[in-house]
């Protein structure tokens, strides 16, 4: 579904400028949320172009990562090692409100770029420095990715079947710093606005799912025992997890209290008796003996058709889904999508979660390698930006 975008004046952050040394997913992520708001994002990029234009060609022979994340962005190419290059950058930085980079470990500070160097020449300037694992540690040298950092936090040893880890299905740890880093420069434009300074800001993928973990790394050294993968169930509430119909769907349902679980067994299973049964009484009695439990559901929603197991699980108020292949979520009634232009042609996306008004904000199109070059070398020539 396809729905009217917000005004122009519902971008707050129109007249602030973003130089964005990116690649990949992390970074873009922070900054187009940036450029949705309003803000002019400088995205600077090698001859050959941020790494992800080429993870796939699926939009209109373009990459499905980098027509999501570099809408309303402005493409100037340049290699920072180049003398004149460099300083374009610096004078692009002397104007800048936000300065955004993923570069590997180490080299935007080589480069002459370091946060520290930029927020003693420009002290309302916010830099913003994402990495793979943070600093001041054996592994803050080290490159990272998000299915390494996946591996790495320990997210991939609870996700997936009991017969072996499993990798969460988008680039989620890429996403968490993404978010971390956008809500961060938020607040330092906030702060901004009271002390005049601006702020040096580090976030890395590893502390962005570090802080996503929370739960899993709690509740192991609470109890001794990491959370088990139990593929489409909840490791600690019975029942919560997917069962097969008699016409081959897959609903997932969850209980969360015993109020529910006895509306349920009346409504659903048509056992009103089965909350006083010893095993069922509970949930902790329930998910000590989980196969018993999910083997009675099981047999009993293979006998209902997906209409009329949706039809119960409403009666009972129960919570409950599908489980959808991609197609199915193309056509999922709840799912908003907006336009965006690419060089190769229009697409259509999935909007952005938050509702301004109404609706949601209008996305600037995605650029062609280097399309931006030329003004923005005029625009910030010496003569102009020096005089």
């Amino acid at each position: 579904m396809t729905h009217p975008v917000a005004p122009a004046a519902a971008r707050p952050l129109e007249g602030l400028l973003v130089v964005a040394l990116e690649q990949a997913v992390a970074a873009p992520y922070c900054t187009s949320r940036l450029a949705d708001a309003g803000a002019r994002v400088i995205k600077i990029e090698r001859p050959e172009g941020d790494f992800a234009r080429g993870y796939d060609a699926a939009v209109h022979g373009l990459s499905s990562y980098f027509v999501w994340l570099n809408r309303g962005k402005q493409s100037l190419v340049a290699d920072i090692k180049d003398a004149e290059d460099a300083a374009l950058l610096h004078r692009l930085l002397a104007r800048a409100d936000v300065f955004v980079q993923n570069l590997a470990p180490g080299a935007a500070e080589r480069a002459g770029f370091g946060s520290a160097a930029l927020r003693a020449r420009h002290p309302r300037l916010i830099t913003v420095d994402i990495t793979g694992y943070g600093s001041g540690h054996d592994y803050s040298g080290m490159k990272a990715y998000d299915l390494l950092v996946q591996a790495e936090s320990g997210l991939a040893a609870i996700t997936g079947h009991p017969a072996g880890p499993g990798r969460v299905g988008v680039s989620v740890c890429d996403i968490a710093c993404g978010m971390a880093a956008h809500a961060a420069v938020l607040e330092a434009l906030i702060g901004r606005g009271i002390t005049g300074q601006g702020r040096r800001l580090e976030v890395s993928l590893f502390d962005g799912m570090a802080d996503w973990m929370n739960v899993p790394l709690l509740y192991t050294e609470g109890t001794g025992q990491a959370p088990r993968r139990v593929g489409l169930a909840h490791p600690s509430i019975c029942p919560y997890g997917a069962f097969s119909t008699a016409d081959g769907a897959l609903v997932l349902f969850s209980i969360q209290n015993e109020r529910e679980w006895a509306r349920f067994c009346a409504t659903v299973l048509r056992q009103p008796e089965l909350p006083a049964t010893p095993g069922f009484e509970s949930n902790n009695a329930r998910v000590a003996q989980r196969p018993v439990v999910d083997g009675l559901i099981a047999r009993h929603f293979a006998t209902l058709t997906r209409a009329e197991a949706a039809a119960r699980l409403s009666a009972a108020g129960t919570a409950y889904g599908f489980v959808n292949e991609v197609a199915d979520f193309a056509r999922h009634p709840a799912l908003r999508r907006v336009p965006v232009v690419t060089p190769g042609g229009a697409a259509s996306i999935v909007a952005p979660p938050v509702l301004h008004d109404g609706a949601p904000p209008a996305l600037g199109p995605v650029p062609a390698i280097g399309e931006h070059d030329a003004a923005i070398r005029a625009e910030f020539a010496p003569a102009l930006c020096d005089g």
